[in-house]
Order: C-alpha cells, then sequence, then structure tokens
C-alpha cells in the first residue's frame, strides 16, 4: 500500500498478474502515488510465496473473493476508485467494474486475458479446456511458460462468467493496452470485451498499442530495459486510465474508438 496517511480524492487499485506480485506494478504505483493517490497492490492468492507451484492450486473462488476484499480496502482509502489489472489481474477489474457497479469509476486492462492467443488455443477449444482442467477433470499440465492450465483455466471460467450484454454501471472511463507481440491473450478479445462495456455505458474506449518497435511482449509493465520509453508508457498509462490527453510522445495512444 502506497498510502498519503489520510483518504485522498483519487484511489487506484492493481492487480498483478497471473504467477506474479504486487512488485509487478512497482513504477506504476509510485507514479499513481505521486499524482496524489492512495494505491493498493494487494497480493492475490497461492502467488508469491516460497511455494512457486502454489499458483497451480489457485480457484475461481478464491480469486473473485480476494478481488472483492481489495476493492472494499480501496474504497476506504479515498473517494474515486478505479481499477487497473493486467493478463489475469485484467480479468478481475473487468469482473470487478461488472459485480461492483456503484464503486468502480475508472478501469484500465492491460493484456487483459480474456482468451488465449488463437495460435496457441483456437475459440472452439477454449470451453473444453475449461471443463477438462478449471473442474480438474484431466490431471494438470504446464506450458514451457509455466502456465498450470489449471490455474489459467480459472480466470478463463471468471471471464466466461462476464454479464452478456455487460451491465450499465458507474464507469466513468474504460482503456486498454496491448502488444502486438503478445503471444499469450486474444487480442481481439482483449479490445472486444471492454468495448461492450464501454458501450453499455454510453462512453468511449481508448485503445493504445505499443509500437512493435518496443519489443515488449504479454508484459507491457516489464519496462524497465526501455529508459525514457519506459518512463512515457508509465505515464501514457496514467492518461489512459484517467482518460486524459496523454503526454506528448511518439507513444501517444490511438484515439477513442467504437470497436
Amino acid at each position: 500500500m502506497l498510502s498519503h496517511g489520510f483518504p485522498t480524492g483519487k484511489v487506484v487499485l492493481l492487480l498483478h498478474g497471473y504467477t506474479l506480485a504486487p512488485e509487478q506494478y512497482d513504477g506504476l504505483a509510485e507514479e499513481f502515488f505521486d499524482r496524489g493517490y492512495n494505491v493498493w497492490i494487494p497480493r492475490a492468492p497461492q502467488h508469491g510465496t516460497v511455494d512457486r507451484r502454489a499458483h497451480h492450486r489457485v480457484e475461481v473462488g478464491e480469486l473473485t473473493t480476494y478481488a472483492t476484499q481489495a476493492l472494499a480496502v480501496a474504497a476506504g482509502l479515498g473517494d474515486e476508485v478505479g481499477v487497473v489489472g493486467i493478463s489475469g489481474g485484467a480479468v478481475l477489474a473487468t469482473w470487478l467494474a461488472q459485480a461492483r457497479v456503484n464503486v468502480v469509476r475508472r478501469l484500465l486492462l492491460l493484456s487483459p486475458f480474456f482468451g488465449p492467443d488463437p495460435r496457441q488455443a483456437p475459440a472452439f477449444a477454449v470451453k473444453p479446456l475449461i471443463v477438462l482442467y478449471a473442474r480438474r477433470v484431466l490431471p494438470d499440465r504446464v506450458t514451457s511458460r509455466g502456465y498450470s492450465l489449471a490455474a489459467v483455466t480459472q480466470y478463463l471460467t471468471i471471464a466466461r462468467s462476464l454479464p452478456n450484454p455487460p451491465r450499465r454501471s458507474g464507469l466513468w472511463s474504460v482503456a486498454v493496452a496491448i502488444s502486438p507481440l503478445d503471444g499469450v491473450v486474444d487480442l481481439t478479445a482483449a479490445v472486444n470485451v471492454p468495448s461492450r462495456i464501454a458501450d453499455a455505458n454510453a462512453i468511449p474506449l481508448r485503445v493504445h498499442t505499443l509500437p512493435e518497435a518496443l519489443g515488449v511482449g504479454h508484459n507491457i509493465l516489464n519496462l524497465s530495459a526501455l529508459g525514457a520509453e519506459g518512463s512515457e508508457l508509465r505515464q501514457l498509462y496514467i492518461a489512459l486510465y484517467e482518460g486524459d490527453a496523454a503526454p506528448a510522445s511518439g507513444l501517444a495512444p490511438t484515439a477513442s474508438a467504437d470497436q
């Protein structure tokens, strides 16, 4: 938690990705804090422990409970509350925005994992994967990236449970950032799901696609090697989150779009 020691006008909840931990947000959290936000970055269940395989055991219920409790803490830290999520954390952020419609005001999704890259698992295979692995009908399998199929299908189960059509809520802004080099997520779903939520709330969706030249893949918070461009990207993410004009740079986001 990065706290100013008193309730602030703006609070942001940051939900880290699958297999990672709150440290994933170190740079971005500091940027939010320096802008006057109270910042809460909780650790997901079965993550960040000495048992590096513990995340294989994560379940839908504990993920949604974790997200709900995290939002309750954030709501106690100030007035306007928003959520940023990356990868599986973006699925939980979206779920919160639809489940707690009078609490979440801003939503930023980074590389959201609403479905796997079709090159890894085509759309027709996703439901069978969920049935067989999320329900643990088959023994777990671990991919070359260290992803447990039993675990990632828990996130996909939550993604499949999102209301369709989406609920109208109290959202003021919705934005997405993705990388064309991401080999983990379905980039079409990454934009289409939040686009439907934005449409339901009669607000524009802001989409930013990172330049391929940056060489950033799925973890678009992994910016330490980019130097000044990494700092610019963090500022751009905050501009997307706040729905403001982006800072002047070659990384400016694409215009608002209905997709």
